[in-house]
């Protein structure tokens, strides 16, 4: 009688042991955003390192295994902004896909334009590991990549294999950004920038200059006037992107991590982003396309940003936290809110807050 209930009870435990991995396989394929977000991620995180996670999970992206994507992006998400049409304005930002292996998986994971880098001219390994970690308990990663970069030969390589393709995801709404950089030991900053134009421009549908990045010495430097002015007056501008991750540290940071050196990014980043966004449109008076970054991880984080004035938004960091059914939350999230909020379209929204602070005034 014992030993038939003892197999009755390992029986059982083998078949809710299956059906628990059978149901836990249905919520990965089919994207379930509590199941990626409370569950899945964080298990993932608890064996995985943050670098090697970075790179599994660009492979796999790279391969198409990603989760089912059902959501249609509604005409109230298209947005026409540098001369170029987006099918939603949320992007992958520059610092995912270093290399250009993962833009046909990134699209299908619904993101409505993909920028891959930073790239530089020529191959560079970046600093030294460890540089990467996550500082769980604030939903932010701490990063001093350094650029890593397999150069622009091989970029190039890969992305002209698949240039029809772009052409036909840029023609239905889904451009291609590509993110150029300097090598760290180069001292020439606006040659470098002039090659990667060169090399990448008739691949991309929009370039962006770096020289934000906090982990490459001397970057930063060319955001001095007079070094800016002439780099900018070489290549031109057409838009900005606002912001990089940041090298201050909030007083509000609970993770042992949090005093690595690098650029912090994710939820800390958020106000401090939005606030810089709302400042640029401001200087430029609405007049130049701004793409904000940082902190962005919900419908209403990308609504404050677009009536804070930007025209797209993109994110990096909350795909680190809660997988890629953020992608498809963002949007309906953010459909739902123009909705409410009165907008037919997220143009309509754009820089909306500076409107309604001069019918105050």
């Amino acid at each position: 009688m014992a030993g038939r209930l003892k197999k009755q009870l390992k029986d059982a435990v083998k078949v809710i042991s299956s059906g628990s991995l059978l149901f836990a396989s249905y919520l990965t394929v089919v994207g379930d955003e509590r199941f990626y977000a409370n569950q899945l991620m964080p298990l993932l995180q608890r064996f995985v390192g943050p670098e090697t996670a970075h790179v599994l999970a660009v492979k796999m992206i790279g391969l198409g295994l990603v989760p089912l994507n059902r959501y249609q992006d509604p005409a109230s998400l298209e947005v026409n902004v540098l001369g170029l049409k987006f099918k939603n304005p949320v992007g992958i930002a520059a610092g995912f896909d270093k290399h250009g292996e993962a833009v046909d998986g990134l699209y299908k994971l619904g993101f409505g334009f993909v920028e891959v880098g930073t790239i530089t001219p020529k191959p560079q390994e970046g600093n030294p590991k460890p540089r990467v970690f996550r500082l769980t308990a604030d939903q932010a990663v701490i990063n001093r990549y350094g650029f890593n970069s397999c150069g622009l030969a091989d970029v190039r390589t890969r992305l002209k294999a698949r240039e029809k393709t772009q052409q036909e995801c840029s023609s239905t709404g889904l451009p291609l950004g590509i993110n150029l950089g300097k090598n760290k030991l180069s001292h020439d900053a606006a040659a470098d920038y002039s090659e990667g134009v060169r090399a990448l421009g008739p691949l991309a549908d929009y370039l962006v200059v770096n020289v934000s990045s906090p982990n490459t010495p001397g970057l930063r430097d060319l955001q001095g006037k007079a070094e800016l002015r002439q780099l900018l007056r070489t290549l031109g501008v057409d838009g900005l992107m606002v912001s990089n991750t940041t090298v201050s540290r909030p007083e509000a940071l609970q993770d042992p991590h949090k005093s690595e050196a690098g650029g912090l990014s994710g939820l800390p980043l958020k106000d401090l982003s939005t606030k810089t966004v709302s400042e640029m449109y401001n200087l430029t008076k609405g007049k130049v396309p701004i793409i904000g970054i940082g902190g962005v991880a919900s419908g209403q984080d990308a609504m404050d940003k677009i009536r804070a004035g930007a025209s797209l938004v993109q994110l990096y960091t909350a795909l680190t936290f809660q997988g890629p059914p953020v992608v498809t939350k963002i949007k309906r999230e953010l459909e739902q809110l123009l909705k409410d909020q009165g907008f037919s379209c997220v143009s309509e929204a754009v820089g909306a807050d500076h409107s309604e602070a001069e019918g105050k005034s």
